[in-house]
């Protein structure tokens, strides 16, 4: 099951009270107080693993607790501190407060270990308050309680293609095609209920993820459909993949707008990431018919049609794709691009330009 959202309160340990003792040995004589101090309670870590997914793994676990200090023992001896508390969760993983929604931790980055909440501190044994006017104190300290906190832990998926599209365009069908992903796929809409991360690997030894997430509909980011429960997933990706059906009972300005107007309305910064456009299912009309469509949509957007959006030939047109199409604007797709997962038309074509687009985007990221 996936579970991208749930509740929890976590609790550091309390540390373990002082010792009240007096030394007692046959030839020692006024041997005095020798009560250890308690010890420390237990922290609250949170682990990131990259082998661990979803945060089904809290499912049924409401209260979670790092252990409690020992008491602290006779001549002089400390408590055992108490055994920290050390929460997996998978990368992308924010915990927000419960009641503020306050983002305290983004947990991105595989292997990372943050303190979260630190445990409290052993109590002082009696040997401390030894004085002068009080050579046999009867007392020692409690410890210090723990910290307790409610959070929200919230999963968004790290992928550097994020797939967007009406219901039943064709997305589960491409990342099955290019990757090692295996949703479910039928003709029916809302197939996809929960994100998917395939990993897509060209000849030449790079490799890329990808995430396919529900459709989106008109007003998802209002509430309507499943979109709105999942956007969030595509806020850390890279790049944007907008999938229009050519054999849609929607015209491809109604999708590619509608689209632009979700991820506008639900985010500024997602609507300004980078994107290209796949058109798909360019099998199901003829030729001629598909570039009239391709070309109507070039002339909607201001973009002037060029061989490179139907065919390829050579490995170095595939490569050069995105580049010579146009001039770039940061407010245009990178390419459009017509497409076919079933009859692979275009297929190796758009796995290795979105390689080269988001290879350009790490060296861009890298060189900040």
């Amino acid at each position: 099951m996936f579970i991208d959202n749930v509740e929890i309160t976590l609790s550091s340990g309390k540390g373990g009270p002082g010792s009240v003792s007096f030394r007692r040995e046959k030839h020692v004589i006024q041997g005095g107080p020798d009560g250890g101090d308690g010890g420390r309670g237990g922290d609250v870590y949170f682990k990131v693993d990259k082998n661990t997914h979803t945060l089904s793994h809290f499912r049924g676990f409401q209260h979670l607790k790092a252990r409690n200090g020992d008491q602290g023992m006779g001549r002089k001896m400390y408590g055992k501190s108490g055994e920290s508390l050390v929460v997996i969760v998978p990368p992308g993983t924010q915990v927000l407060d419960k009641e503020s929604g306050e983002v305290l931790l983004d947990l991105v980055e595989d292997g990372e270990k943050t303190l979260f909440l630190e445990g409290g501190m052993g109590g002082l044994g009696n040997t401390h308050f030894k004085s002068s006017t009080n050579q046999r104190p009867e007392f020692a300290q409690p410890g210090r309680g723990g910290l307790t906190k409610d959070v929200r832990l919230e999963l968004k998926l790290i992928a550097d293609v994020g797939l967007v599209g009406f219901p039943n365009v064709g997305k589960s069908t491409l990342i099955s095609v290019i990757s090692n992903a295996q949703p479910e796929i039928a003709n029916y809409e809302f197939t996809t209920l929960t994100p998917k991360l395939g990993v897509v690997v060209t000849e030449d030894y790079r490799s890329y993820v990808m995430a396919d997430i529900p459709g989106i509909i008109e007003g998802a980011s209002e509430g309507r459909g499943l979109g709105i429960e999942f956007l969030k997933h595509i806020e850390r990706t890279k790049f944007l993949l907008f999938m229009c059906d050519l054999a849609n009972y929607r015209d491809l300005k109604e999708q590619y707008f509608t689209l632009k107007k979700e991820l506008k309305n639900f985010s500024d910064q997602l609507s300004g990431r980078d994107f290209a456009i796949a058109l798909t299912r360019c099998d199901t009309m003829s030729v001629e018919e598909t570039n009239e469509k391709v070309d109507a949509f070039l002339e909607l957007l201001e973009l002037k049609p060029n061989d490179l959006t139907r065919k390829y030939k050579t490995r170095e047109d595939i490569h050069s794709f995105g580049q010579d199409v146009y001039e770039r604007d940061t407010s245009l797709p990178f390419f459009v691009l017509p497409i076919s997962s079933v009859s692979k038309i275009n297929i190796d074509a758009i796995k290795y330009a979105l390689s080269d687009v988001i290879t350009k985007v790490r060296d861009e990221k890298s060189s900040c």
